[in-house]
C-alpha cells in the first residue's frame, strides 16, 4: 500500500459514513412526513365529523324548537275536543266557529311537525299509548284500544304526549 492509497481509503470510508448518515436522516424525515400526513388526515376526519355533528344538532334543534310551545297548546286542543264532543248534537255558528278554530289550530300545529295520536280501534302500542284501564272486549279484538280519554301527540316522530286509553282485556 502506498501513501497515496491511504488517504483515498480514509476518504472513501468518510464518504460511506456520510452517505449512511444521510440515508438515515432521509428515512427519519420520510417517517416524520408520514406521521404528519397521518396526523393531518386524522384532524381532517375529526373536523368533518364535528361539522356533521353540529349540522345534525342544529337540525334537531330546528325540528324540536317549538316543542315547548306546542306542548303548552295541548290543553287547548283538549278543551276544543271536549267542547266539540259536548256540542255533537248541536248546530249553529258557535259550533261552526269552534270547528273552524280547531281545524286552523291543527293545521298550524301540523305545519310545525305536530301530529295527533288517536288510536281508537287500533292495537295497543305501549310506545304511543298509556293504558289507564282494561275492559271487556265485546266485539273488539283483545289488546285493541276501546276508548280514547285523551289524544296523544307526536312531534316530528317523537312522542310529545301518549294517548290515554282503555284497552280490551285478553281472555
Amino acid at each position: 500500500m502506498t501513501q497515496n492509497d491511504i488517504p483515498s481509503a480514509a476518504g472513501a470510508d468518510d464518504e460511506a459514513t456520510l452517505e449512511l448518515q444521510l440515508r438515515d436522516e432521509i428515512e427519519a424525515l420520510k417517517g416524520e412526513i408520514e406521521q404528519l400526513r397521518a396526523d393531518s388526515l386524522r384532524e381532517r376526519a375529526d373536523l368533518e365529523n364535528q361539522r356533521k355533528r353540529v349540522a345534525r344538532d342544529v337540525e334537531q334543534a330546528r325540528r324540536f324548537a317549538n316543542e315547548r310551545l306546542l306542548g303548552e297548546l295541548l290543553p287547548v286542543f283538549d278543551s276544543l275536543d271536549a267542547g266539540l264532543a259536548a256540542a255533537v248534537d248541536q248546530s249553529g255558528p258557535l259550533k261552526d266557529g269552534m270547528e273552524l278554530t280547531y281545524r286552523q289550530l291543527l293545521k298550524v300545529a301540523a305545519d310545525n311537525g305536530l301530529s295527533v295520536v288517536d288510536p281508537a280501534g287500533q292495537p295497543f302500542n305501549p310506545e304511543h299509548h298509556q293504558a289507564i284501564s282494561q275492559a271487556d272486549p265485546g266485539a273488539a279484538a283483545p289488546g285493541s284500544v276501546l276508548q280514547v280519554f285523551q289524544k296523544g301527540y307526536m312531534l316530528n316522530d317523537r312522542l310529545l304526549r301518549p294517548a290515554l286509553v282503555v284497552v280490551a282485556r285478553h281472555d
